[in-house]
């Protein structure tokens, strides 16, 4: 029998804003229900999280190469399914984050993943709201790729187990992982990467790594390493090498996962398609070590590693994650000079 996750219950009703393209202020971005206020908004980086790390005026580059704040990121949200949904999973989340590496491990996955999907839906629809903006100030039609609007559409779908009555069947849509890093008390380690949906996050005893619309596609082509690390207590540049792998494997991913809709009386199940459908090309493109040390190098800039000391050794980057035989490098014994 399939297993079932199975969300809080409520009448039934998807809501797609990708087919209508209203990304406006006057709908709540997750029900698509009219607000009362323009004003009736969220902040897409959590206030718990902002003030704990005095985000609030630091600069947030959008895609446009426009700047705004963290505080500035909003997202339209009725105030009902605020109270009702997000605010009870914020103060689960912030709850189990004050406490460390071990109350995040306890955490319902489902929870991290939905968490984490609000904040990177909020930055994308941000984007969009910037896209549009800058599109019509010059006369232009709003254009974005059918891949992104895919990928987009699906993690809005996934959202909705939050206020909906949606039952995932045998699958979960994302990879998640996480590990406990020795990091400094006030680190704030945070990556995104909207084209991938890709999402990590380093701070008190742990790092978190969330693909959010791969099926598990990732936790899978890595099972190896983590396999490895399972159980370990990092390095910060440890964790940052972790962090290059799944992203630059996020890029290599070349499926859209594809799901079927069904919704049953008051219950919309969701079953997801075989990733590797009709195509016998692999579910990843070939790594290519020097991409990826440009990758880590990016990964590493805290420590000053450059891309030729990465791949002096082309055909084996530098890592300090395994020894030259393949063993995990325990954490205590890495020193560096930079």
């Amino acid at each position: 029998m399939k297993n079932l996750l199975i969300f809080a219950a409520m009448p039934a009703q998807i809501y797609s804003p990708f087919k209508s393209f209203n990304f406006s202020n006057s709908k709540c971005f997750l029900t698509g229900d009219l607000l009362n206020s323009p004003e009736e908004r969220i902040q897409v980086f959590p206030q718990w999280l902002m003030s704990r790390y005095s985000l609030e005026d630091k600069p947030f580059k959008l895609l446009d190469e426009s700047m705004a704040t963290y505080k500035d990121l909003k997202l339209p949200c009725s105030a009902a399914l605020n109270e009702q949904y997000l605010e009870p999973l914020e103060a689960e989340i912030a709850a189990a984050f004050d406490t460390g590496y071990e109350a995040v491990k306890a955490l319902d996955d489902v929870k991290l993943f939905q968490w984490a999907g609000k904040m990177l839906y909020g930055i994308v629809f941000n984007e969009i709201q910037a896209g549009i903006r800058q599109q019509h100030a010059q006369g232009e039609q709003f254009n974005i790729s059918e891949s992104l609007i895919h990928k987009f559409s699906n993690l809005h779908l996934m959202l909705q187990c939050l206020n909906l009555p949606i039952q995932l069947d045998g699958f979960k849509p994302f990879s998640l992982v996480l590990f406990k890093v020795d990091n400094s008390e006030d680190i704030f380690g945070y990556r995104d990467e909207i084209n991938t949906l890709t999402f990590s996050l380093r701070i008190k005893d742990f790092g978190l790594i969330i693909c959010l619309q791969d099926n598990g596609a990732n936790g899978r082509y890595h099972k190896e390493v983590l396999d490895k690390v399972d159980g370990r207590t990092l390095h910060p540049i440890q964790f940052e090498e972790l962090n290059a792998k799944f992203f630059y494997s996020a890029y290599l991913f070349n499926r859209l996962p594809e799901y079927d809709v069904m919704p049953v009386g008051d219950t919309i199940y969701i079953e997801a398609a075989p990733l590797r459908g009709t195509s016998s090309k692999p579910l990843f493109d070939d790594w290519m070590n020097k991409i990826y040390g440009q990758v880590l190098e990016n990964f590493w800039k805290n420590w000053g590693y450059l891309l030729f000391e990465i791949i002096k050794n082309p055909e084996q980057p530098m890592s300090f994650l395994f020894d030259a035989n393949g063993n995990f490098v325990n954490a205590s014994s890495i020193e560096l000079s930079r």
